[in-house]
């Protein structure tokens, strides 16, 4: 019999966990459109209770975003799968995920709970959570290092409470995938109304195994495998989408009859937009969607791909969307054509976004000669952004040279009116970020700086991505432009404003 594993897809809930990946609304509405373009099963949207903002995204995605169940995270409390059911309300189909930690470490420490009274909990929540949703999941947090005869337990009475699904996670990426198949083989057998739930299985990667513990489990029973785009999430972070999805396909020989609905070659496209978005740059030897998958530097490599692709590429490029570097518009083109284009490549923009990104684009074509589509990704992304601009750069003056001290004149703009001020630094940039200080009275401590081309040629364009902190709050932003002085003085601005945003959107919305 074939069977379809359910991809179940967490980069907009534990994804954006990992420290300075915060999405706007707009972006993780983006992300959650080009989720159901990839074919994802289940998008985990957030963590309702956790904050005003994440009720909010969660809402949003379910009221807009069609084509895959939408899904939740509640802990094992009433008052968690209330804003869950409420915020999932206006899904056509949503899924509340109950979670409850069952490891000795965290019921001794985290908890103070007793066995008996961590199985009451669960059941009563599952229980609860049945009453707003057909749907329920249920998560044995640190299952991976808890005690199996304990664990069954759980699984069995969570289940028989109305859990449809049950996830087992490798919460802290302790297992082997010997181990951790195996354990998935143990619960089919020793769980007695397994076959009532589909079990789903949650890794991290910490030692680097999350894929491959995520692919044992399949091969032992999982039917549902959470992921992130580009493994993103907590410290080392999740087991790749990319990867599990490419991995069944590759390797049919050892995932007979085994499948997923993943349209791969959406695959590329979607691991550029998020990491586009949180501004975590995708290293070049990443397997899958690195920008060295598919390059082969060895004249013994390059002969043989020549003559025989499968030489040495065992995936095709066009099997993951990868594009490489095309020339797509001209300072000609006209916005029918841009719109049709940033269409192809995921972005589908309403009318006032169009118009900025129609704006940018003709500015960006008369200063370069080619435009690409990694320009056209760039530049529309900041028309994505559904932050206001509490403070815009509207003047940007610097002098420096060898032996020279850099001094920086910036102006700013706020409610219409204009304040400029001139700092010096150890080089341009820590000029600028100084007067950007000066006149907004903001600290935010620069904890990452990094600059890339996003295509080839002298007038490329240079994006910049920054990470800030301000008071307790961490930031990722970015900004791209021509001239890397100033996409440096954006990308530091974005930040602030994000934060200003956020700060003033969690004092006005309630749940």
């Amino acid at each position: 019999m074939k069977k379809k594993i359910k991809i179940f897809d967490t980069t907009l809930r534990d994804g954006e966990q990992a420290p300075g990946a915060s999405l706007s609304d707009q972006e993780k509405l983006e992300v959650a459109h080009q989720l159901v373009r990839l074919g994802v099963d289940v998008i985990e949207a957030g963590f309702p209770i956790s904050s005003p903002g994440d009720f909010e995204s969660v809402k949003q995605i379910a009221r807009k975003v069609k084509g895959a169940t939408i899904c939740a995270l509640a802990r094992s409390l009433n008052k968690d799968i209330e804003a869950a059911d409420i915020a999932l309300k206006p899904a056509k189909r949503k899924r509340i995920h109950v979670f409850l930690a069952t490891s000795k470490i965290h019921m001794k420490y985290k908890l103070r709970k007793a066995e008996s009274e961590i199985i009451n909990i669960a059941e009563n929540a599952v229980k609860y959570a049945r009453k707003f949703s057909a749907d329920v999941q249920f998560s044995p947090e640190d299952a991976s290092r808890t005690e199996k005869e304990f664990l069954y337990r759980v699984i069995e009475r969570v289940i028989k409470a109305g859990a449809t699904t049950v996830n087992i996670p490798d919460t802290v990426g302790f297992a082997q995938p010997d181990e951790f198949g195996g354990l998935i083989k143990q619960i089919v057998n020793n769980v007695p109304n397994i076959n009532k739930a589909i079990i789903a299985v949650h890794c991290h990667n910490d030692l680097g195994l999350a894929v491959a513990n995520s692919l044992a489990a399949i091969r032992n029973g999982a039917g549902q495998v959470e992921c992130t785009v580009n493994g993103i999430g907590e410290r080392a972070g999740n087991a790749a989408l990319e990867e599990i999805v490419m991995s069944i396909r590759t390797r049919k020989d050892n995932f007979k009859n085994i499948s997923t609905g993943i349209n791969t070659r959406e695959i590329y496209k979607t691991s550029r937009l998020v990491s586009k978005l949180t501004g975590f740059v995708v290293a070049p030897n990443k397997a899958i969607v690195g920008g060295n998958a598919f390059r082969h530097e060895s004249g013994i490599h390059q002969d043989g791909v020549l003559k025989k692709r499968q030489t040495y590429e065992i995936i095709s490029p066009e099997d993951v969307g990868f594009y490489g570097e095309g020339l797509v518009l001209g300072k000609h083109s006209g916005r029918h054509a841009l719109s049709q284009r940033l269409e192809q490549i995921g972005f589908k923009l309403n009318k006032t976004q169009l118009q900025s990104a129609f704006i940018r684009f003709k500015e960006l074509a008369d200063k370069k000669k080619e435009v690409f589509e990694e320009d056209l990704m760039s530049i529309v992304e900041e028309q994505m952004q559904d932050v206001p601009l509490v403070w815009s750069l509207v003047g940007l003056d610097f002098y420096g040279g060898i032996g020279v001290e850099p001094k920086v004149a910036v102006a700013l703009k706020k409610n219409n009116k204009t304040f400029k001020k001139t700092s010096t630094g150890d080089g341009p940039v820590d000029a600028c970020y100084k007067a950007i200080e000066k006149i907004t009275g903001i600290k935010a401590k620069l904890l990452d700086y990094s600059i890339q081309s996003i295509t080839r040629g002298k007038d490329a364009l240079g994006e910049v991505n920054v990470k800030l902190k301000i008071k307790q709050e961490e930031i990722a932003a970015r900004a791209a432009s021509t001239d890397i002085i100033e996409a440096s003085a954006k990308a530091y601005l974005n930040g602030i404003n994000r934060v200003l945003f956020k700060t003033k959107k969690s004092k006005s919305i309630r749940l």
